[in-house]
């Protein structure tokens, strides 16, 4: 798999998430400290997220890091 497909895959999984969690992008931008600007291209696979990003992610959508991948 590509870094471009892997972050396209990753965006996509978050905003399942987020969606799951019936959470808009705006709360969870809130819950997390990120902007709201940044969610969004990560959603989109514009901006490619770190690790610190991912981690305060998946507290947000309280997940564990091996939830987050599990279907990448």
């Amino acid at each position: 798999m590509s870094y471009e497909e892997f972050y396209k895959k990753l965006g996509k999984r978050i905003k399942f998430l987020r969606e799951e969690k019936h959470l808009t992008q705006e709360k969870l931008a809130e819950i997390t400290g990120i902007s709201l600007d940044y969610l969004g291209k990560i959603e989109v696979n514009i901006n490619r997220p770190g690790l610190i990003t991912l981690l305060k992610l998946a507290k947000a959508l309280d997940i564990s890091m091996e939830e987050f991948f599990k279907t990448l």
